[in-house]
């Protein structure tokens, strides 16, 4: 028996309450923690994280269900808990490194993993190149710190991707220009990967009219068959971007499966829904043959 905790800001979320099932199933003691309630002791011998006055101790393993707007604290804690020798689903350092959109689209293009051409620029004397670099429109532009389809936009023309990005710009957002994958129609596949396996993988369709394929932006889901190219893409990704526990967005182009994203926190509502898969059981199986191993080191440079 283990006793593992997941991070989580909210125990009602379908995503928490699968994982804290599948592990009881199992027989091990599960316990969910808000991390932001979590303070710290950083201490020089003894690090120590408490929660509600009390020291979390004895812990195996912890799976980090962290939100995106609270990355900086929340890889704060998952940090400290490894400090204190604990396993966890995914280092804090991947975690951080998945939630810089560019910072992982840079790792990805060194490692040779189709992306959609993206430009990244300070300067709004530099639109028009910036707009040039991706083919022109129609484009893609994204905010930096953009989650579940928020602040994308589709720009159809050349005048209208400028005033997106000087409007953009002039609120001093950090943004990402793509190319518009036309040929996608609205489709990508998310692949759940789990060490170096895709375990499920479904496909969304945006809404009609709507070129994101988000569930919550009233997209539909249903189980695919990947082909061998886009399941090496997908672990390739997590492998790169030093994740054991992810989901990877991919895109069907016509230069093959190109890569939007990859989560550190994906969520299992649609997919296990979409394919029948116990994809909550499949990550405390993992966490059971990896747990106390300490075996697996983050290796990533970047």
């Amino acid at each position: 028996m283990m006793k593992i905790a997941i991070l989580s800001q909210d125990g009602s979320l379908y995503s928490t309450q699968r994982l804290k099932e599948a592990g009881e199933v199992r027989g091990h003691e599960m316990r969910v923690i808000d991390y932001l309630r979590c303070y710290m002791n950083i201490a020089a011998h003894k690090p120590t994280v408490i929660y509600q006055g009390k020291p979390l101790e004895d812990f195996d393993a912890i799976i980090p269900r962290i939100g995106a707007s609270k990355t900086f604290y929340g890889t704060a804690v998952v940090r400290q808990f490894q400090l204190m020798g604990v396993f966890s689903a995914n280092d804090s350092q991947a975690i951080s490194r998945s939630r810089d959109k560019l910072r992982c689209l840079q790792i990805l293009s060194r490692e040779g993993i189709g992306l959609p051409v993206t430009g990244f620029a300070h300067s709004t004397q530099d639109i028009d190149g910036l707009i040039d670099i991706v083919g022109g429109a129609p484009l893609v532009i994204k905010l930096l710190e953009g989650t579940q389809g928020i602040g994308v936009v589709l720009a159809e023309t050349h005048q209208a991707a400028r005033s997106v990005i000087e409007a953009f710009r002039g609120l001093d957002a950090n943004i990402l220009v793509q190319e518009f994958i036309k040929e996608a129609e609205g489709m990508d596949i998310r692949c759940f990967i789990i060490g170096d396996k895709v375990v499920a993988s479904m496909k969304r369709q945006g809404a009609p009219g709507e070129f994101r394929s988000n569930l919550h932006r009233g997209g539909t889901a249903e189980k695919i068959k990947l082909t061998p190219e886009e399941r090496s893409t997908a672990v390739r990704a997590v492998k790169a971007m030093g994740l054991r526990v992810a989901g990877v967005d991919l895109l069907r182009s016509n230069h093959g499966p190109v890569v939007m994203e990859v989560n550190s926190s994906p969520g299992l509502e649609g997919i296990e829904k979409a394919t029948g898969v116990d994809v909550a059981g499949k990550i405390i199986e993992f966490l059971e043959k990896n747990a106390g191993l300490g075996k697996i080191r983050d290796r990533i440079q970047y």
